[in-house]
């Protein structure tokens, strides 16, 4: 919930949320009616209460429907993980994404995520790609799939209100739990599996996505590879099909390794070893153990199917204070197949850790559950 004093839950709601319809109202030059909306939606969740979508919005049965009890309350008087959807439910509302005039279909995060895909940092990092072409295949795949999870301090959402973590500090950019080798035994090659990959952000956590996605193929750890991807602007950065496009692109103009790397993964596309689906399901306000059983049946037929980033995680485990040393086992058994969670730790949801390393968490003094300077890698076979 959000409605507790000094929680993660509720800087999200009283900050970062004010802070993102600002954000985007200097993004893109709005008219008049964009302007009035996006002041009346700030008005609403800073002293309002929560509305209704209108009868002529096409999701508006299921919003009516899932949002029951909640309408004409406080926006921190409901569950933390359905305020958030509907946030940006109502923030592509007021900008006019869903309606009939010329804003619509216009993503009005589409700036920053191009910002950070042209950026210095990217550059660095496809030019890292050189030293690691020649290295052995094991110590390859480690340093791809620890660049997966690392990349997803790249939310765009997260530095809004966070800033940009001190990433090369030793000391905090720990791992909190470790089930790679699992994970890998899972995926040996020339199996002939499949994997499922739920992205979460675009940019700069899309493309060592993509780099991994590569590996997976191009070492036959994979010999086909879904990719999920959001079908609407959600959560500031979170991966579209154009967002992937846009990956692909980029990958393909950089020279040396990571040009070779989006070439392949141009191919796999027409191929038809590399796919990239979409489902409604990914922007609902729900928990995975809810998910429709056209898309359960999708992550039963996958190998193995790999969640990204937090949200993912807290839909996986479900979006409640559980104790830490909860089992992560225990608290997927649901899922309909072997699963796997990498996500850098940025809310305040986390199961599966052992005593120990809960009670020196604990001591550290550091905000290790919302900072982004940890994270985890988390699998049930």
């Amino acid at each position: 919930m959000g409605d507790e004093p000094g929680s993660f839950a509720r800087g999200v709601l009283a900050h970062r949320h004010p802070a993102l319809i600002q954000q985007v109202r200097a993004a893109f030059p709005y008219g008049r009616r964009q302007h009035e909306a996006l002041d009346a939606l700030l008005e609403e969740i800073t002293h309002g209460v929560v509305e209704p979508l209108g009868p002529e919005d096409g999701d508006h049965a299921y919003w009516a429907d899932s949002g029951r009890g909640y309408f004409g309350r406080s926006w921190y008087d409901a569950p933390f993980l359905w305020a958030e959807s509907y946030f940006y439910r109502r923030l592509l509302g007021a900008v006019g994404y869903f309606g009939t005039g010329p804003w619509r279909g216009v993503d009005p995060f589409a700036p920053f995520k191009r910002a950070e895909l042209r950026g210095d940092a990217v550059e660095e990092e496809l030019r890292a790609l050189d030293a690691l072409a020649d290295a052995p295949a094991e110590e390859r795949a480690t340093a791809l799939l620890h660049a997966s999870l690392w990349g997803n301090r790249a939310d765009l959402g997260f530095r809004v209100s966070a800033g940009e973590p001190a990433v090369g500090d030793a000391a905090v950019s720990t791992l909190v739990a470790d089930d790679s080798a699992l994970l890998w035994q899972l995926l040996p090659a020339g199996a002939s599996s499949t994997v499922a990959v739920v992205a979460d952000n675009a940019g700069r956590e899309l493309i060592p996505d993509l780099i991994l996605v590569d590996h997976l193929l191009e070492h036959r750890h994979a010999e086909r590879v879904v990719l999920h991807v959001k079908p609407y602007p959600y959560y500031v950065s979170d991966a579209m099909t154009a967002d992937v496009v846009d990956c692909l692109r980029r990958l393909i103009e950089a020279p040396g390794e990571a040009g070779r790397i989006g070439g392949r993964l141009w191919k796999a596309m027409a191929a038809g070893s590399l796919e990239v689906r979409t489902h409604p399901f990914f922007c609902a306000p729900l928990p995975y153990e809810e998910m429709p059983e056209d898309l359960r049946g999708e992550f039963a037929s996958a190998t193995l199917t790999l969640l990204k980033g937090d949200l993912n995680y807290r839909r996986l485990v479900g979006d409640r204070l559980w104790n830490a040393t909860e089992s992560f086992a225990t608290r997927t058994a649901y899922f309909p197949g072997a699963v796997a969670a990498l996500r850098t730790l940025k809310s305040d949801v986390i199961v599966g850790l052992g005593q120990g390393a809960l009670d020196a968490l604990e001591r550290s003094g550091a905000a290790w559950r919302t900072s982004g300077t940890h994270a985890l890698i988390q699998v049930r076979g």
